[in-house]
């Protein structure tokens, strides 16, 4: 059931319970060069209207079942029906009865006896509207539709560059190959397990779990900012160092703020590069935030973060084992993690990579 979009092929539909109104009508529609559907009250019209949509509507008022106001009623509280203009078409032409009819959304009004040119006039001009108003809503939907795709392909090159940028951030950092990738499936892992908790369920959606695994792999990536001799230094950093290190966070998240894009992606990697080396017990840093101050992404990706980086090979040892690590990080959780986080993140560690 379509609407017609143009006048050539325009529908008229006559709802009257009298014969004799409802054959003048479509003679004069029909002489118009229009096509009639016809329908003895508003009953019957709605089932006309469910095998085709008309045009225009023209029709009495009253009339038995359903009259011509319930019918506009119903018209206009459906979606697909609302636009359609409604002329109504009566013996009867006091004020109020007019002011009723175009309170419930009719384009128009004829009094009885009909004048074929009153009813002409009429008919041309709201059925011009009507189409008008179809080809404004089409030309309006192909520039959303043009927009919208224009704003993703824009996104997703943002996107592309801040992974590509990511990438070289982790490299920096003499990180694995398979490093981001791994990191972002443990997060994952992380967050759907989180989600079927009683004590995330409420806080993580099927939309947050998707952005933490796109988002994660942006965590380091203000790592472009700090001097490659620090990233890669093999021993301890000294305390100038460490601060020039710590600034990686700083950076990431002025990075992404610059890129002046406001969605939940986007919001989400802000809260994960500022905030991945915030503690538990607030020892961390860049701000000292504890406990829940810390955004529940930025802690999903440090514990993952902090997973991946221990059970890859370094250049200044080799990589611990899924049970060493886990112990390694059991042994600063009252100062690093959540408990509760963490206790989940331990019961799926056989899933992570």
């Amino acid at each position: 059931m379509e609407h017609e979009k143009s006048m050539e092929n325009a529908i008229v539909l006559i709802v009257d319970d009298v014969e004799v109104n409802r054959v003048i009508l479509d003679g004069i529609v029909s002489d118009m060069g229009y096509s009639t559907m016809l329908a003895g009250n508003g009953t019957q019209a709605l089932e006309r209207i469910r095998e085709r949509h008309p045009n225009l509507v023209l029709t009495d008022i009253s009339m038995p079942e359903m009259d011509g106001y319930e019918l506009c009623r119903v018209l206009k509280a459906n979606v697909e029906t609302r636009d359609i203009p409604i002329i109504f078409i009566s013996a009867f032409d006091e004020t109020k009865d007019i002011v009723k009819g175009f309170g419930l959304g009719g384009g128009d009004y004829i009094t009885k006896p009909f004048i074929p040119e009153l009813i002409r006039a009429r008919v041309n001009v709201h059925l011009k509207l009507y189409e008008a108003t179809l080809q404004a809503r089409e030309a309006n939907r192909r520039l959303q539709v043009s927009v919208k795709e224009q704003l993703k392909q824009m996104e997703q090159e943002r996107k592309d560059m801040l992974y590509a940028l990511a990438g070289v951030a982790a490299e920096y950092s003499s990180h694995g190959e398979d490093y981001i990738e791994r990191m972002r499936h443990n997060c994952r892992v992380l967050a759907q397990s989180m989600q079927i908790s009683p004590l995330f369920d409420d806080l993580i959606s099927d939309s947050f779990v998707d952005i933490v695994e796109l988002a994660a792999p942006l965590c380091d990536i203000g790592n472009i900012g700090v001097p490659k001799d620090i990233l890669q230094k093999k021993g301890a950093l000294d305390q100038e160092e460490q601060e020039i290190m710590r600034n990686h966070t700083k950076i990431g998240a002025k990075l992404l703020k610059d890129l002046n894009v406001t969605n939940e992606f986007m919001q989400i990697s802000m809260d994960i590069a500022h905030f991945h080396h915030e503690n538990w017990d607030g020892s961390g840093y860049p701000e000292g935030k504890k406990e829940d101050e810390i955004p529940l992404a930025a802690q999903i990706v440090a514990m993952s973060s902090i997973f991946c980086a221990l059970t890859e090979d370094r250049s200044f040892r080799n990589k611990y084992s899924r049970e060493e690590a886990l112990e390694i990080m059991k042994q600063e959780q009252e100062q690093k993690f959540n408990p509760d986080v963490f206790n989940i993140f331990c019961k799926v560690a056989r899933q992570l990579r």
